[in-house]
């Protein structure tokens, strides 16, 4: 039985150029970059380099790239780390971010309220394809002591994309600094011109086809945050403990990789991914969720209302194809999604809902496919159910 993966939106195959560069700081002497013999300068030297390619493909000067352990580290430094700094400064903190983010976001500011009855948790709205409403921002950048507003370049569900160059403007006009989690768009957005004003960018190597548990938090401009791991003072004090060097290599490189291959790339997810809703939508009563909305090429978001997604995927599984409902989370449980929910999508509907991303090594074949599958699978599960 032939394989298809169906879920980079949850983890992207690792890239071998990224397995080769990572190579010599995975064995044998690895010198501790904070250090002074030689050793420790040469792993010095690649932390560096990779410090400064990343820094070039993201608007940054290379002292603002901080290196971290993935995704949801870097979320929580941005949201907790600057929410906490403000506060110190100010009678009291507001963070301000959209209903449909990822919970690295959402959970990191919960986290700070809870513990700082000075901190305050602002939500904003979303219409029915899950894109902020500009005034909605504008209105809650207006109020006092507002730390941080955070909203992600790309829904990691529905490959929404939301207006970053106007959120961008009205934060600046506000005097608010700006965050947006950009994991689900780096494989495919220009990191140097996406939301050229966001302050702060959130980024995971394994969604572009590097490690796991490597991660940046990019600062396009010199901001204060409080270190939410304490120890050490490396990376400016920003983030306590010694970098991983292979880590910080594999990123860089997969970075690198992306951002050569986006323009051919894109268009051929993009072409793939309108091929595949077409095979869908010939299903009845499917759905393709956010259908006019401007979308991440490589992510196709469906539901059908008539079938429950856990079985959907367990005959995909079967089937060997590899996909999701939502959300991957740490537990494998299958949740509701609170993006579907913010969007108004009836609980009958989410319930079915199907996630298939992929990038730029998928063929026209695995499409067709995937195709076959979807539809063999939800026609015995109505049939199943009568």
């Amino acid at each position: 039985m032939s394989e298809l993966y169906f879920d980079h939106a949850a983890s992207a195959p690792r890239r071998d150029e990224v397995t080769a560069a990572m190579a010599p700081w995975m064995h044998g002497v690895v010198g501790n970059p904070s250090g002074s013999h030689r050793a420790a300068r040469v792993a010095r030297r690649a932390v560096e380099d990779a410090r400064d390619q990343i820094a070039a493909l993201t608007g940054a000067k290379p002292g603002n790239v901080v290196f971290t352990a993935g995704g949801t580290e870097s979320c929580t430094l941005a949201v907790a780390g600057l929410a906490r700094a403000h506060a110190r400064r100010h009678d009291a903190a507001v963070i301000v971010h959209s209903a449909i983010e990822h919970h690295a976001v959402s959970d990191a500011a919960a986290m700070v309220a809870a513990e700082d009855r000075r901190v305050r948790v602002r939500s904003l709205g979303v219409d029915d394809d899950g894109v902020v409403d500009l005034a909605d921002v504008s209105e809650a950048l207006a109020e006092a002591n507002v730390a941080v507003l955070s909203v992600m370049a790309a829904n990691n569900e529905t490959g929404v994309l939301q207006p970053l160059d106007a959120i961008a403007a009205a934060a600046r006009a506000a005097d608010v600094v700006s965050h947006a989690d950009v994991v689900a768009a780096a494989p495919w957005m220009d990191l140097r011109t996406l939301g050229a004003e966001i302050d702060m960018l959130s980024l995971c190597a394994h969604k572009i086809g590097g490690p796991v548990n490597a991660g940046a938090l990019i600062l396009r401009r010199d901001l204060v945050l409080e270190a939410l791991t304490p120890g050490g003072g490396q990376e400016k004090g920003r983030r306590g403990g010694t970098v991983d060097v292979a880590a910080a290599v594999g990123l860089a490189e997969a970075l690198r990789l992306v951002d050569e291959e986006r323009a051919a790339g894109a268009a051929h997810a993009r072409a793939l991914r309108d091929r595949l809703e077409a095979g869908l939508l010939a299903i009845a009563d499917c759905r393709v969720t956010a259908q006019s909305a401007a979308r991440l090429p490589g992510t196709a978001h469906v539901t059908f209302p008539d079938v429950a997604s856990d079985e959907l995927l367990f005959l995909l599984d079967q089937a060997g194809v590899y996909a999701s409902a939502a959300a991957s989370c740490s537990s494998g449980a299958a949740v509701a999604s609170h993006v579907l929910a913010a969007m108004g999508m009836p609980a009958e509907r989410a319930k079915g809902s199907l996630r298939l991303s992929f990038g730029t090594e998928t063929s026209a074949e695995d499409i067709e496919a995937v195709i076959a599958a979807v539809t063999a699978a939800v026609e015995r599960l109505r049939a199943e159910s009568r």
